[in-house]
């Protein structure tokens, strides 16, 4: 959709306030006594949302942000939330995607109020509102070939107009049989109408046109369908992506055409990929939703982030309970522009909320991502471990390489390596004498009786008479005791890994030296 397109769409005329005024007291105006209706109506009814997204593919934050959004409205209204499985695209369809949409929400908590509703179960449905349209003058068969509508649009190109298909309806259609598509007769007008989240909008005849409704399967297209759907379903407010903005026109001469009533609109601007300059796409990001489950996000964390993406309350809160969400959730607070994703901010909030947990539910929610080697281990053990790295976590599949050392010895050749050609800064600009530093640390520490305390308070003594500072003989008891250039805090890491380990490995440090 081009941004002058957008911006035509989003702008209402000056005088359309007074002009709306004007028509309001006009009792025996079709359009206005269908306004009046819609809003009387609308007033009354029970908030119920729902989330509609196709089975081609994975569910991404795109998609999984509209389906919050709408749960978030539903909830507060102390309403509804449903799901309904738009599958009437056969050649796309993938069963497997049903299940994965059922699943990813089912994870994040967004759960709807009754069991999924599916359109490829509800076709004699859509034929008989089909048929009304049809009795009724408002549809016809369309026999016209792929290879005639290439030619109608050539031709509308070459003469620089748009193509328009009202513009070449058949003059005597033939009897609907269901062997043809069935083609919805519009009746082009101007329309003016308030989105919950971008405002007052309107377009003029030019946005609306014929379209098919019932294809030649036997399958609705989404055009139609939906607006059946949502009526019968008693749905009160449309939550979805900025894609379907330039067919709302449409769909408003369909909702007067079926004597429908329309319910609110709301459109969400798109997730936009890291740079901001366009759609998330599955190269910047979007990637499958339950891949973040299977990395070890929290769903509480995806969840605060997903909301925060392009909606605040009016301060600088950013986390988020889902109470709190349900309570300040407001649509006309999410921003019209598109919503920059960040990975870096989903990293630092679920690393916060993996820091809020109790150790016993961190111990719970890490079991599969420990590494192979802690397979046998105690779980006091790995409570204690994970005491010492929780701070650092940032998403539980990281757990693996952050504390494979505390259940599995480092190999020598590896401590070697790293005193040879260390990764530290200082030990790079003033290479230590190892050998006397882990002399001295073996020594210290034999009369240790490995409590955090005792090992802080001879440490610190020992580098008083070494005369060095911690930058110098802590990275090199760490790579000793890990293998690594980095671990978590060394005196509570000594105390964990106990006296009989660590001395161990620090004596076999000092021999991978000579």
């Amino acid at each position: 959709m081009s941004p002058s397109y957008l911006k035509r769409l989003k702008t209402l005329a000056r005088a359309s306030s007074s002009q709306e005024t004007d028509n309001a007291g006009q009792k025996d105006s079709p359009k206005g006594a269908f306004l009046k209706y819609n809003i009387g109506a609308m007033s009354q009814k029970k908030v119920r949302t729902r989330f509609a997204p196709s089975p081609t593919g994975y569910l991404h934050v795109g998609g999984v942000r509209t389906a919050l959004f709408a749960w978030l409205v539903a909830k507060q209204a102390g309403g509804q939330f449903m799901l309904r499985i738009e599958d009437t695209d056969r050649s796309r369809h993938l069963e497997e995607s049903e299940q994965h949409i059922i699943d990813s929400l089912q994870w994040l908590g967004i759960e709807p109020h009754e069991k999924p509703v599916r359109q490829s179960q509800r076709l004699d449905i859509y034929k008989r509102w089909a048929q009304k349209l049809v009795e009724s003058g408002g549809a016809y068969a369309d026999k016209t070939s792929e290879e005639q509508l290439e030619e109608l649009r050539k031709k509308a190109k070459a003469q620089k107009q748009p193509f328009l298909f009202r513009d070449h309806r058949p003059g005597n259609p033939p009897a609907w049989d269901g062997s043809t598509p069935l083609r919805f007769k519009s009746d082009p007008k101007e329309y003016k109408w308030h989105d919950e989240v971008m405002g007052d909008l309107s377009t003029g005849p030019e946005a609306i046109d014929d379209f098919i409704i019932i294809k030649s399967d036997g399958y609705p297209t989404y055009n139609f369908a939906h607006i059946i759907d949502d009526h019968e379903m008693n749905i009160s407010h449309v939550i979805r992506s900025q894609e379907f903005l330039p067919s709302v026109p449409k769909f408003l001469n369909l909702y007067e055409a079926l004597e429908i009533e329309r319910p609110k609109l709301a459109t969400l601007p798109y997730v936009m990929g890291p740079d901001g300059k366009k759609k998330l796409s599955k190269r910047d990001g979007a990637k499958d939703i339950l891949d973040y489950k299977r990395q070890g996000y929290l769903p509480e964390a995806l969840i605060n982030f997903l909301a925060t993406l392009g909606w605040n309350d009016g301060t600088e809160q950013e986390i988020f309970t889902d109470a709190e969400l349900i309570k300040k959730f407001d649509l006309s607070r999410v921003q019209r522009s598109g919503a920059q994703f960040d990975e870096q901010r989903l990293l630092w909030m679920n690393g916060h909320y993996l820091r809020e947990l109790p150790l016993d539910d961190l111990l719970k929610k890490a079991g599969k991502f420990w590494p192979p080697a802690a397979k046998n281990a105690e779980a006091s053990y790995k409570k204690a471990v994970l005491g010492l790295v929780q701070d650092r976590l940032k998403y539980l599949a990281e757990l693996a390489d952050l504390t494979v050392f505390f259940f599995a010895e480092p190999k020598a050749l590896d401590v070697a390596a790293l005193y040879k050609k260390p990764v530290d800064k200082q030990l790079q600009k003033n290479p230590p004498d190892y050998k006397n530093l882990l002399e001295m640390v073996i020594e210290e520490l034999s009369g240790s009786d490995f409590s955090i305390k005792d090992i802080q308070t001879r440490l610190n003594k020992l580098l008083g008479s070494l005369g060095t500072k911690p930058a110098i003989l802590f990275p090199v008891i760490r790579i000793a005791i890990s293998g690594s250039s980095v671990s978590p805090e060394i005196f509570g890491t000594l105390h964990v890994l106990g006296k009989q380990i660590s001395l161990q490995r620090l004596k076999t440090a000092l021999q991978s030296l000579e």
